[in-house]
């Protein structure tokens, strides 16, 4: 499952990690109170397939489960869906981009101004790709939101949400996806390719996972990487998860330290 390839990056990233999965969306799930959401060093919220203006039941589940968590002040980041549900918890607001979806990757990230100082995009340079897919965006911010990178698909790229003392970082693009998962992801979506014109024809969206399948395994093939465009940003696994790797160093371990845990 996505939850698990996640847990399995954060756990690469930090060996003594412990990933408890919860599936908010779910009717009855089980989820923590709020005396156990406080327990966790951190949250992370991940994609999903759903429009949040949607607002059905297993939506607003996740909406609710979002306050609770700003409210108990844990750390936590998002990615995609979850920067949407941070934003629509905090009274933003999140709609169709009429400029289309957002697919294989967002390019030229830019960083704000803001972004250029914050500690979520250290090591990030002045303009940066990172695998995406997504067809909605942040439309309204929340009162107190700072917006810390963008490109000219969408908006709002990166941003740090503050609610009541809780602290959200979140991007719309996928730092977590490896390129074979990424790969993965658009061989199943082959019809989207071609009918909102991303590709000519199904063998071309093939060969296109195919080219990211090839540099999942290979990620110095010059000629592939070159032809899609893609530099040390999306093919270094250390660089391309960077945002979720300077989420653990600056929110996670510090809080814990600070709280007896270290």
């Amino acid at each position: 499952m996505p939850s698990e390839s996640y847990a399995a990056v954060l756990q690469g990233i930090a060996g003594d990690a412990i990933c408890d999965l919860a599936f908010p969306a779910d009717e009855g799930a089980n989820l923590p109170d709020a005396a156990g959401l406080e327990s966790y060093d951190g949250i992370v919220l991940t994609g999903s397939h759903l429009n949040i203006y949607d607002r059905t039941p297993d939506i607003l589940r996740q909406i609710d489960l979002m306050r609770a968590v700003y409210a108990s002040g844990t750390p936590t980041f998002g990615s995609c869906w979850g920067l949407q549900v941070a934003a629509v918890a905090a009274d933003g607001d999140v709609r169709q981009n009429p400029l289309g979806r957002e697919i294989g990757f967002a390019r030229r990230l830019t960083p704000t101004e803001a972004g250029r100082v914050h500690p979520m995009l250290e090591g990030r340079p002045g303009a940066y790709d990172a695998p995406a897919i997504h067809l909605d965006m942040v439309t309204v911010t929340p009162g107190d939101c700072t917006i810390l990178s963008t490109n000219a698909v969408s908006a709002v790229q990166a941003a740090e949400i503050r609610v009541n003392g809780g602290v959200f970082w979140g991007v719309q693009y996928h730092p977590e996806f490896s390129l074979g998962e990424l790969a993965v992801i658009l061989g199943r979506r082959t019809e989207i390719l071609v009918d909102e014109g991303f590709c000519r024809t199904p063998e071309e969206a093939a060969a296109y996972v195919a080219d990211l399948k090839t540099l999942h395994a290979e990620p110095n093939d010059i000629p592939v990487a070159w032809r899609h465009g893609l530099d040390a940003e999306v093919l270094d696994p250390v660089r391309r998860t960077r945002e979720i790797r300077n989420f653990i160093e600056h929110r996670v371990r510090p809080g814990k330290s600070a709280r007896g845990r270290a």
